[in-house]
């Protein structure tokens, strides 16, 4: 019914927002239209996906849509959530980054008949919904630790424009915090919560960017599991990389290839897992579009069966809370506590 009914919005035409309009047709939702302020992504936008696109954003809400994607950088989310809420459309807001702006957004939301979802995209990986079953089965018994590494090389994020003049490049939106509550949802849904963190942030690349390019932390779980956690953007080749060492023996979790390797002594057992086509043009570890698909068939069930949300706004408050607490603890140099 959604697909025929309901018109939907797409705000922001930059890379995320033709990301969500293709997932949106492959899909088969046709009744949508977009908007952005900046003529020439409308013009690429209407070329590439034929659809209607506005520069005013009062023109797109007198189409009356029903549910809104807020695709722009995080730091315009709140303008444009609130004013969704306010006509009690429904939203999905793309990663958040600014925990104010969320708390904003939540407090209107209170007041209205949205449905506000939150962007949770790697929950949705092969990986993380087979380390999520082994963990749960304690494949390796007792964890002992975790070793995560996530290294983005920036220039190759989006190699059809420099990096500098995107919202990345930005001290308030950089890459390298971006990456941080990417990887802090998925390892939170597997582990538990986070309890303390002490890290280091930084600036350390020659990246021509004012943005601190290195977070370094060791997490607390409150199941007391420790995980060092690193995040860079300037990592050639990218990587993401995940290790879980445990009373029986190890697991290894490579997301470029889609392969969990698991020792118990005996050996390394590889699992292959469905890769996905990653979008034409992206390098690097970009994701496949198949997780966006299915984060977007998820939003439209929540909708649809008027469910709470899996990545609601009060998950995204407690993710950007360890944010942070990252940031806090480098900037203090001393271990910090979560609430």
């Amino acid at each position: 019914m959604i697909k025929k009914m309901n018109k939907i919005l797409i705000v922001g035409l930059g890379s995320m927002g033709k990301r969500r309009i293709r997932n949106l047709q492959k899909l088969g939702y046709d009744n949508l239209f977009g908007f952005d302020l900046r003529d020439d992504r409308i013009l690429e936008t209407k070329k590439k996906y034929k659809i209607q696109c506005f520069n005013n954003f009062q023109n797109a809400l007198d189409e009356k849509p029903s549910i809104m994607l807020i695709c722009t950088p995080p730091h315009l989310h709140k303008e444009y959530g609130k004013k969704a809420i306010k006509k009690n459309i429904h939203v999905f807001l793309e990663l958040n980054l600014l925990h104010d702006h969320v708390q904003s957004i939540l407090k209107s939301s209170k007041k209205s008949s949205s449905i506000v979802c939150c962007s949770n995209t790697m929950r949705f990986h092969p990986i993380v919904k087979k380390l999520k079953i082994l963990v749960e089965q304690k494949k390796i018994g007792k964890i002992y630790s975790i070793h995560h590494h996530t290294g983005h090389f920036l220039p190759s994020w989006h190699p059809w424009e420099n990096y500098k003049e995107f919202f990345v490049s930005q001290k308030e939106t950089g890459a390298a915090k971006e990456l941080v509550p990417v990887d802090l949802n998925w390892l939170t849904y597997i582990f538990s919560d986070v309890l303390s963190v002490l890290a280091n942030v930084n600036k350390i690349s020659k990246l021509d960017v004012n943005i601190d390019d290195n977070y370094q932390a060791i997490l607390e779980f409150k199941n007391k599991i420790f995980c060092t956690f690193n995040i860079d953007v300037f990592s050639i080749p990218s990587v993401k990389e995940t290790k879980i060492i445990g009373e029986k023996g190890t697991i290894i979790c490579n997301f470029d290839k889609s392969q969990i390797k698991i020792n118990l002594g005996k050996g390394w057992k590889l699992i292959s897992l469905s890769k996905g086509k990653v979008a034409s043009g992206y390098k690097g570890i970009t994701p496949p579009e198949s997780l966006y698909e299915e984060e977007i068939i998820n939003f439209f069930k929540t909708i649809k069966n008027q469910n709470s949300c899996s990545f609601s706004l009060n998950n995204e408050l407690k993710i950007l809370a360890i944010l942070n607490a990252i940031e806090k603890s480098g900037k203090l140099g001393k271990r910090i506590f979560l609430k």
